[in-house]
Formats: structure tokens, C-alpha cells, sequence
């Protein structure tokens, strides 16, 4: 009975010397996760172990390596942009002051015309005869009163004769200045210089004051731009401010000033109107769109800085790295800032930073603070 024993104590201590040790496959294999966890402990104490080892032999540091900015004071304009149109004071319809037919136009489309010049000419219906006939009764009535009044000074005569002669002189002198001025409505004409842009009604059509347009007439050598400014700008934009502007339609660009900022806000939308004039460089036409970008701001010594170094704490405190020198060594240094107005990717630093700091650009995400950087620029 021993002698079995022993056989089977040695050919157990024989299997357990021949074991195969599991590698991480057959593990994985094994889907025993209290032995991949076992497993992966292992290893990461090991690891660590190494690491440990390594930082204590290692005499070379490792340090972050950065980009840095010099900071430096700027002439900074900040904008505004806002919608605007082409207007034109000068565009008007023209409608006739007198009944009757549409007797010629004397003007073409696209044809230039001076303050003044007649247009159109309607039928006097006849008034030019009853002015001579008038003129005719004017100028007897005028002798009539001469002869009167020579008499009236001789003391010849009664007064109700002489009376009587100037008031029919008066009357009939009235009466033709007010005909004349009804011939002179038969003539449409020019209130002011500009182009003839539309003839709307056609030679031989019956017109009427106020229902029958005739042409439109528009002086585009005195235009504005108009645009309606929210109010939040009111106490910044104002009259001789600077304003950029471009025409999407003729990709045209210039620069010119606010001439007229208004002091009422319109109730319904909480914007006031501001006009400014239209460079003589740009060919504008009325009711163009035109992209405003309106100066709001301006400080003659401010500090910009890239928008995608910030970072923002718990307490929502914006912060940078900037580079301080320590000996030969630069070290990352988390500097508080307070922010101003952007300027596409840049942003106004009004509180927390200097001019002449090297502040980290590249790599601003990866430092920490007292860290060594290296610089590469």
C-alpha cells in the first residue's frame, strides 16, 4: 500500500513540474475575469514599479514643449455689423398738376435731364385762347384806369369812376396771372436735376392729378445708406463714427462716416436709424443691400490676444499660461485675465496682463502650472 503512495505522489509532483504557465491569449481565452483582473493589477504595479526605477536613474527632464507670443499695445477698432440699403431722397414719381390728354414726352429712358426742363406737355384744353382773349380785357381795363386816374388827378371826374376802373384792372390783371398759371401745370417739368429711370403713361392717355404717374425721376449722384441700429449701441454709435462698408451685388468696399444718427427708438423693433453718404468711388444703385461693419470702440493702447489659449476654471475664471523666467529655465505660469471686445480670432485683455509677457500659443492645453516649457520659437 506505501509503495502504491508513493507512485502516486511522484507522478503527481512530476505533472505539477511540467505545467505550462497561461499567457494573456489563454487568459483571454479562460473568460475569467477575476483572473484578467488579477492579471491586470499585476502589471500595473509592475509598471509603476518601472516608472519609479526609470525617473530615478533618468538625469535628463523631460519638459513640455511651447510657443510663445510677446505681448504689445495695438490700435484696436471694434465693429458692429448691421444690414443697410441704398435710399435716394431724389426718386420720385411725377404726376400731373391738371386734368387732360397726355399731348407729348419730350424725354426718353435713361436720359439725363437739369431742374426745370419740361418733360411732358398736356393739352390746355383751349386755356391759351382764353388767355389772349383775357390779355385783351387786361389791357383795355389798363387803358381804362390810365385814363381815369389822369382825370382823377385833374379833378375831373368822379372817385367811384376812377375806383371803379382800378378794381376792374385789378381783376383782370388777376385773372390772367391765374390762367397763366394754370397753362404753365400743362408743362410737366423737373423738380430737380437727375435721371429719367421710367415713363409709365403713354403720349395720348387722359391724366389726372395724383392718379396718373407719369415718369419717375431719380438723382442717384446724392444717395445715402440707411440702417436701423439696435439701442444696446446707442451711446457708442454716433454721428462721425467710422463705418465700413461693402456691396455684396458690385463686390465693392470703402470707408466713410455716420453723418446722422437718430434719437428716436422705434418702439416696435428697439432700433434707432443712422444714414451715412456713399463714397463717390461706388456706383450704387437704390434698395442695394449694403454690409455696415460700424466702429463702437476704440482704445489707442490695447492688448489682443489669440481667443483659443483661453481656459476657464470651476469658478468660471478665465485664465492663460504665459512664460516666466527662472534662472535659464522658463516656467508655465497660470495668469488670470479679465476679456474685452473680440476682433475676429483675437480677443482685448482689460485686466491681468502686461505689455512684453511671453505668453504660451501652442501647447496652452498641455501645461500646468510651474511646469518647465521649452521654447521653440
Amino acid at each position: 500500500m506505501k509503495k502504491i503512495l508513493f507512485v502516486i505522489a511522484a507522478t503527481t509532483m512530476i505533472a505539477c513540474g511540467t505545467k505550462k504557465e497561461q499567457t494573456i491569449d489563454d487568459l483571454i481565452a479562460s473568460k475569467n475575469i477575476k483572473e484578467l483582473k488579477a492579471k491586470r493589477n499585476a502589471l500595473v504595479s509592475e509598471v509603476k514599479e518601472l516608472e519609479i526605477a526609470i525617473s530615478k536613474l533618468d538625469t535628463v527632464k523631460k519638459t513640455v514643449l511651447v510657443s510663445t507670443l510677446l505681448t504689445s499695445t495695438t490700435d484696436f477698432y471694434h465693429y458692429v455689423e448691421i444690414q443697410g440699403n441704398v435710399e435716394t431722397k431724389q426718386n420720385l414719381i411725377l404726376y400731373p398738376e391738371i386734368n387732360g390728354a397726355l399731348k407729348s414726352i419730350l424725354v426718353k429712358e435713361g436720359q439725363r435731364v437739369e431742374k426745370g426742363q419740361t418733360l411732358a406737355i398736356i393739352d390746355d384744353s383751349g386755356l391759351k385762347d382764353q388767355l389772349a382773349q383775357l390779355e385783351a380785357d387786361a389791357e383795355l381795363a389798363k387803358t381804362t384806369f390810365e385814363r381815369q386816374e389822369r382825370l382823377w388827378n385833374q379833378k375831373i371826374g368822379s372817385e367811384i369812376q376812377f375806383l371803379q376802373a382800378k378794381t376792374a384792372y385789378a381783376a383782370k390783371s388777376k385773372a390772367v396771372d391765374n390762367l397763366k398759371a394754370q397753362i404753365d401745370k400743362t408743362y410737366l417739368k423737373a423738380p430737380y436735376s437727375g435721371i429719367i429711370d421710367d415713363i409709365i403713361t403713354e403720349e395720348g392717355s387722359y391724366v389726372m392729378p395724383g392718379q396718373s404717374p407719369i415718369v419717375r425721376l431719380v438723382n442717384l449722384s446724392d444717395m445715402t445708406i440707411s440702417a436701423e441700429v439696435p439701442e444696446t449701441f446707442i451711446a457708442n454709435v454716433k454721428k462721425g463714427k467710422k463705418v465700413d462698408i461693402y456691396i455684396p451685388v458690385l463686390d465693392a468696399s470703402a470707408e466713410t462716416t455716420i453723418t446722422q444718427a437718430g434719437n428716436f427708438i422705434n418702439p416696435n423693433n428697439r432700433k434707432f436709424k443712422v444714414e451715412m453718404n456713399i463714397p463717390s468711388t461706388i456706383e450704387a444703385k437704390p434698395n442695394m443691400s449694403v454690409r455696415l461693419n460700424i466702429n463702437d470702440y476704440h482704445n489707442e493702447a490695447a492688448i489682443l490676444i489669440p481667443q483659443s489659449i483661453i481656459s476657464e476654471n470651476e469658478n468660471n475664471e478665465e485664465y492663460i499660461f504665459t512664460a516666466v523666467k527662472k534662472g535659464n529655465q522658463y516656467i508655465a505660469h497660470k495668469t488670470f485675465i479679465e476679456l474685452g471686445k473680440t476682433n475676429k480670432n483675437d480677443i482685448e485683455v482689460t485686466k491681468g496682463l502686461k505689455p512684453n509677457t511671453l505668453i504660451i500659443v501652442e501647447g496652452a492645453r498641455s501645461v500646468k502650472e510651474g511646469q518647465e516649457v521649452t521654447i521653440l520659437n
